[in-house]
């Protein structure tokens, strides 16, 4: 199936290819880098644009969730951080980052936060120099203006078009396809994210299993963790489940079905559009942060947090319901047993994408096993009947120790797969190599 954006596109020529290694800048390098053992070092000395100190610049449009920021900022601070780039985020919604990330600010118009700057993308927009390479979210659309700053450059800035994440087949025809501007000689690369190594991979921080490990092997650590949530640590046979989902999703439905269950649930939601749509299916009126308590099943609505405090979540928790990009990822790092509510579009277009993305998943499972999974990730997303969720939640918690095991496995797996923001590096340094006559 061709992606219907780039249907009607022709490449064109970019430039010569680019030879030689990488050299990433020194500013900033993470402990323990050695850019002989990255595979960065040149041994002609001859400087390269990233040697010279290559600035990006990263575009971002919040259109009605967290997802695109939370993309956008993680690889913001990750280029910053283990690349050593200069990294400008251009970013319409101020307080969706903050929101993500506190130490933001929703009324500053230029900041440095974490190491990058961030601005506000406002219209009209500022007269800036654009940067050595510029990424569009998520087909964002850049300034007009900016453009035909970035169109008097020589040499151009290495325009790329950060896409959606999707396991569908198509993904990887598409993946590094060049795209010229129909008015300006500039080329934009589409850049797939993935699960496999003919797409861009996944964002993952260098250091992100040993900080898991730690997190998870310090059990004073972990017991001051739940204390902060008001919990003790868990007892044998309880589930502790994260619920992040959008205010489709049958929540109410879901605490009847634990409720009745015999596992004993205890579930922590972040406070949102989704809390708010439960605590009202359930004319629920005592305090904000106050347990539900249904049967087996006890629910607590808490404070939204930041990136990081977000992963810790998803490592203590036995079970993950995540939604959107962002968090879908995450709880895959997590290596917990995850359950995704995709984002809703038109004509039910996302179901294709969701079963993608299963078939993946799911392969080498027995087939009892791999339909509890679908059975309630269809149920959760409304693909199946509100009915058949109880049904689905009982057959796939009787089988989460199997499933808990190949989620493991799977993680491990993805790990083999380009890493998203090192790939992205490599490409823009040598993108004369993808250039077509």
């Amino acid at each position: 199936m061709a992606n219907p954006r780039l249907r009607d596109q022709k490449p064109t020529q970019w430039g010569a290819p680019r030879q030689g290694h990488i050299i990433a800048t020194v500013r900033g390098r993470p402990r323990g880098f050695s850019l002989a053992r990255e595979g960065l070092f040149n041994p002609n000395n001859t400087p390269t644009w990233l040697e010279m100190g290559a600035r990006w610049d990263i575009f971002c449009k919040v259109i009605d969730n967290l997802g695109d920021i939370g993309v956008a900022w993680r690889l913001a601070r990750m280029l910053a951080a283990e690349h050593g780039l200069e990294v400008r985020l251009w970013v319409d919604d101020l307080a969706a980052l903050e929101r993500i990330w506190p130490s933001a600010s929703a009324i500053e118009p230029v900041q440095r936060v974490s190491g990058v700057e961030v601005r506000h993308w406002r219209t009209p927009f500022p007269s800036t120099e654009p940067g050595d390479v510029v990424i569009e979210t998520f087909q964002c659309a850049l300034p007009e203006s900016y453009l035909v700053r970035m169109a008097a450059r020589s040499p151009a800035p290495r325009w790329i078009n950060l896409d959606y994440l999707s396991a569908e087949s198509w993904v990887s025809g598409c993946h590094k396809l060049p795209s010229p501007h129909p008015r300006l000689p500039l080329t934009k690369y589409f850049y797939f994210p993935g699960f496999d190594a003919t797409t861009g991979g996944l964002l993952r921080e260098r250091d992100l299993d040993e900080e898991r490990s730690t997190f998870l092997g310090d059990r004073d650590g972990l017991a001051c963790y739940w204390a902060q949530h008001g919990l003790a640590m868990p007892q044998d046979g309880e589930l502790r489940v994260s619920m992040f989902c959008y205010p489709e999703a049958p929540a109410a439905e879901l605490l009847q079905a634990w409720s009745l269950g015999t596992v004993r649930i205890t579930a922590l939601m972040p406070e949102g559009p989704a809390a708010d749509r439960l605590r009202a299916s359930l004319g629920w009126s005592a305090g904000t942060h106050a347990w539900i308590e249904r049967g087996s099943a006890r629910l607590r609505i808490v404070p939204f947090t930041d990136q990081s405090r977000f992963d810790r979540l998803l490592w203590a928790c036995d079970l993950n319901f995540v939604r959107g990009e962002d968090s879908f990822v995450r709880a895959q790092w997590a290596q917990r047993p995850l359950v995704w509510n995709i984002y809703p579009q038109a004509e039910n277009a996302h179901w294709i994408k969701l079963h993608a993305f299963l078939d993946r998943f799911t392969a080498g499972l027995g087939d009892a096993d791999a339909q509890a999974i679908r059975q309630l990730w269809r149920a959760w997303n409304g693909i199946a009947r509100p009915a058949e969720l109880a049904r689905a939640w009982e057959d796939f918690v009787a089988r989460r120790e199997v499933i808990a095991r190949h989620t493991e496995h799977w993680a491990r797996e993805l790990v083999r797969v380009n890493e998203l923001a090192a790939g992205l590096v490599e490409f823009c340094g040598d993108i004369g190599k993808y250039a077509v006559d």
